[in-house]
């Protein structure tokens, strides 16, 4: 599964929301300060506001916040405010679809029990750790290989080494 660019742009925005600390905030200065397109911003503004996860107010000094703060609201949130419910497969979903093995499927029965899933990790990720610096691992002394991209003496380790078997510099 990935994100549709919508959803993810809609995350990008609102964890840029979160670290302007409350201000009121506009399309347009969150489509500066993302660099998402402003017609794209406006549109996910409606979106995100539509689902209640932003309040908006017009006029001078209005703006937009968000609804409730950053630790209640999820990645599943998020991504059902713009893409809809989160399904990986259409035939859960109400309605007519276009499946031809729709009504022999031994399968679909246990679809739910997936997007449950899915869902249930997306919602497990808050905007408030969506909206924070990632934090970088310190290199480890005596391992051959650490994201700092060195073996700890100073020395360039590689992962095709590492997948080969080797370690380099050791």
């Amino acid at each position: 599964m990935r994100l549709s660019n919508l959803a993810d742009y809609a995350v990008v925005m609102l964890a840029a929301a979160v670290r302007k600390d409350g201000a009121r905030l506009s399309a347009t200065c969150l489509a500066e300060e993302t660099g998402v397109p402003l017609p794209t911003a406006q549109k996910l503004v409606g979106r995100l506001a539509a689902a209640g996860l932003i309040v908006s107010s017009r006029g001078t000094g209005g703006g937009f916040r968000l609804s409730r703060c950053a630790a209640e609201i999820s990645l599943a949130d998020i991504v059902e405010a713009v893409e809809g419910p989160i399904a990986m497969t259409a035939c859960v979903e109400a309605g007519k679809h276009d499946c031809g093995v729709e009504q022999t499927c031994r399968v679909r029965p246990h679809w739910d029990a997936v997007n449950s899933a899915m869902r249930g990790a997306l919602a497990g990720v808050s905007l408030e750790v969506l909206s924070q610096n990632p934090v970088r691992p310190e290199p480890v002394e005596g391992l051959p290989f650490s994201s700092a991209a060195g073996d700890g003496k100073g020395r360039a380790s590689t992962t095709p080494d590492l997948i080969r078997g080797r370690t380099v510099g050791v």
